[in-house]
């Protein structure tokens, strides 16, 4: 069974980091949108055009990643809360806590995560 007190502070750290990022990653976005609001949409004649759109989409797509990492840990956090964290989800036996220690929204002990990456 997992340290409940060491996991929850984890979680906790982990999910303040990864709002930062959203936080960021969203100023990013909001300023390359509003810089280049005014200015005229030709990617394909304007070199700095398709820079500009190229890390646009880069940002949205870090950004989609970064959301969902925060609806793991928020998830974790409920786990932690309904006393059912650390068990993985296909197989009922508990998740090492090395592994929680690494990656605390872990649902999958590593065999299962391993099954279920190649089940995709």
């Amino acid at each position: 069974m997992p340290n409940d007190e060491l996991f929850r502070e984890l979680l906790e750290v982990r999910a303040k980091h990864v709002r930062g990022q959203i936080a960021r990653l969203s100023d990013e976005i909001r300023e390359v949108t509003l810089a280049h609001r005014d200015t005229p949409a030709d990617d394909e004649h304007d070199p700095e055009g398709s820079t500009v759109t190229l890390e646009r989409e880069r940002d949205v797509a870090l950004l989609a990643g970064v959301e969902l990492q925060l609806t793991e840990l928020r998830n974790a956090q409920e786990r932690l809360s309904r006393g059912t964290y650390g068990t993985c989800e296909r197989c009922d036996q508990p998740i090492p806590p090395e592994r929680l220690e690494v990656r605390p929204e872990a649902r999958y002990c590593v065999a299962c995560a391993g099954i279920r990456a190649r089940e995709r």
